[in-house]
């Protein structure tokens, strides 16, 4: 018999104590795991959206907020600024500011967000075409590939808005103009999947129908085809829009400057999203680290389980490893056997710790998508999920240290006489 298969007879023939070693092992490293995925996930999908953008100026607020719905569009804008307010941030010939992208935000079609904005939003994310063309009009939308596949949309199909992120008929824009697919984008990993792209212009359009804004200045009713979504945006100084997101030209010192003079001589706010995110993780890490600590405390704890459970045996197995000896198991073996049974305690322990983690994600992945339109991969596996199980194999190696030298130790004689 091997000393793998008499290993794992010894651990089964103590089924309970075997089981809570494992379950224990399988708490702490299903913890770190998970703790482990999350913030490799988190961190994904806000570096990758961060997409070089150096500022975004909006209405006063949460510098927070501001960031979130205008950059990663899972949270409530915190108003909206007047257009004539942003215009020399849009000018292409801006001496610091290589790229202004505008958003209008406010509206949805069953969750996924529409963003009012310009053709330069693709330009933020690499993103091209995959189907179909860009818009031409007022009402031509978009679509991001996550959001044109989750929403069944194909290009030609018409749809109407709704007011804010909620889906609710109730809040469903029935008198407005109706919205219709002229592209879908090839994927990109970033946010540009899951919105619905249209021009700003479209966004004043269904809102015309129920604002204060029903009729022009000369009294006839706006429904969208006065509006030029090829000419500038300097077309509509008594308009507004919810933001810009800016990248620099270089690093110059205006460009750095830029956020302090908008703060402090404007009615607006600007955020730097490098900034911001450090804020972010350092906060989420106070817990994830609590967390991360709790995990060492419930691996500590393993230890101390396996070697309690090998040390409390051996008063039993001293006739056992005695035959053993007497049949020509040398020490070396006998303490082999020992750390062979903490070791695959350890090890099956992570394996099931790991594997509830992967399975924990499937659900969170699925509460992320749901609650915030973000999607999470379930089955990605980290490097440092392999160093998990190599520590295992230590954990198990060091909780059966003692008991293996006891067991090593076995007097034949004694114990066959006794």
């Amino acid at each position: 018999m091997s000393l793998f298969t008499l290993a794992w007879r010894n651990l089964l023939y103590r089924p309970w104590t075997t089981a809570l070693s494992v379950l224990l092992a399988a708490l702490g490293a299903g913890l770190i795991s998970i703790i482990l995925l999350l913030n490799w996930q988190l961190e994904q999908q806000f570096d990758r959206n961060l997409a070089g953008i150096d500022l975004v100026v909006g209405a006063k607020g949460s510098p927070l907020q501001l960031m979130m719905s205008s950059m990663y569009h899972i949270s409530s804008p915190t108003g909206n600024v007047p257009l004539a307010g942003v215009l020399p941030f849009l000018n292409p010939e801006h001496p610091y500011i290589e790229l202004g992208v505008p958003l209008s935000l406010g509206d949805s079609y069953r969750g996924r967000r529409i963003v009012g904005t310009r053709p330069t939003f693709l330009d933020l994310y690499d993103a091209s075409l995959a189907e179909g063309d860009m818009w031409s009009s007022v009402m031509d939308v978009v679509a991001g590939a996550t959001a044109a596949r989750e929403l069944a949309l194909e290009v030609g199909d018409t749809f109407r808005s709704s007011h804010g992120l909620i889906e609710d008929d109730d809040l469903t824009h029935r008198d407005a103009p109706a919205f219709r697919v002229m592209g879908i984008l090839a994927p990109t990993g970033t946010v540009a999947d899951l919105v619905l792209l249209t021009p700003t212009e479209s966004l004043w359009a269904v809102h015309d129908v129920h604002g204060h804004d029903d009729h022009d200045h000369d009294g006839e009713h706006r429904d969208g085809e006065h509006y030029n979504v090829r000419g500038p945006l300097s077309e509509y100084t008594d308009r507004s829009i919810t933001s810009v997101l800016l990248k620099f030209r270089g690093t110059s010192v205006a460009g750095l400057n830029m956020q302090r003079s908008i703060n402090e001589n404007t009615e607006m706010q600007a955020v730097t999203p490098s900034i911001q995110l450090a804020e972010l993780y350092a906060t989420v890490g106070q817990g994830e680290e609590v967390l991360r600590q709790l995990g060492y405390v419930v691996v500590g704890v393993s230890i101390l389980s396996i070697f309690i459970g090998l040390y409390g045996s051996l008063d039993r197995r001293r006739g056992e490893l005695a035959l053993l000896r007497s049949l020509g198991a040398a020490p070396g073996k006998l303490f082999g056997l020992l750390l062979l049974e903490g070791t695959l305690t350890a090890v099956a322990g992570a394996l099931a710790g790991l594997l509830v983690s992967h399975l924990g994600l499937v659900f969170i992945a699925r509460y992320f998508s749901e609650a915030y339109r973000y999607d999470f991969r379930a089955l990605v596996f980290l490097p440092e999920e392999g160093w998990l199980l190599v520590a295992a194999v230590v954990v198990g190696a060091l909780a059966a240290a003692v008991p293996a030298f006891r067991a090593a130790r076995t007097d034949v004689h004694r114990t066959l006489a006794g």
